[in-house]
């Protein structure tokens, strides 16, 4: 049965998904990079950044690297996700983070309040969904044919979701640092009346993994 899915999602002891400040010189805000060695660490994130013969291939890190790949047939994610731009839409070349070939060879669904026309990039194809959260999912399991939906993020987005009701299984990176602010990812959400509990859960020197599902 598919599932909608956060997964590899780092974040800090004090419960930040990202730093504060986001930029186009520092997209993951002020200390955010702190979140992210164990998965930078791993085989599977090396080859997404063009390096396929770095990184651990075994251990804790790696194994949940791998798994947040496995079985993705369509994602999700916020427009700072996707794009430092905010307002209507300019033809400024702008594709992404991620180069010529995202990593995400898929359909993904970018939550925005511009219209814009779909965009391949490589094997990816990104959609500008206007209509809210429930239509995303709604295309975003059409196109994943059967497959999980993963929630990409950022913060904002996975909050949306999990306030909706709409997430079935969160896999988060609990990372040794303190941000002191940026944005909250858990602040005030009861994941108890949601129906979610510790399923699993495994720690390295880079992080504690927990996973959190639903109706278990």
């Amino acid at each position: 049965m598919s599932k909608v899915r956060v997964a590899a999602f780092s974040v800090s002891l004090d419960g930040f998904g990202a730093g504060p400040h986001q930029s186009l010189e520092n997209p993951m805000g002020e200390g955010g990079m702190g979140l992210h060695p164990w998965a930078f660490t791993t085989r599977t994130f090396q080859k997404m950044f063009g390096n396929p013969d770095k990184g651990e291939t075994t251990g804790i890190n790696e194994e949940f690297a791998r798994r947040s790949f496995e079985n993705i047939g369509s994602w999700i994610l916020g427009r700072n996700m996707f794009a430092p731009s905010r307002g209507p839409w300019t033809d400024d070349g702008w594709k992404g983070w991620w180069g010529d070939e995202p990593s995400y060879h898929c359909d993904v669904f970018v939550l925005t309040h511009y219209p814009r026309e779909p965009l391949p990039v490589g094997e990816t194809t990104f959609h500008f969904i206007t209509d809210g959260i429930v239509s995303a999912l709604d295309q975003a399991k059409a196109a994943a044919k059967g497959q999980d939906v993963r929630i990409g993020g950022g913060a904002a987005t996975v909050r949306e979701y999990l306030q909706a009701g709409l997430i079935d299984e969160m896999h988060l990176a609990i990372s040794p640092v303190l941000l002191g602010q940026g944005e909250p990812l858990l602040q005030g959400i009861d994941l108890l009346k949601l129906g979610f509990s510790v399923t699993e859960h495994a720690a390295s020197p880079e992080a504690t993994h927990m996973v959190l599902s639903k109706g278990r």
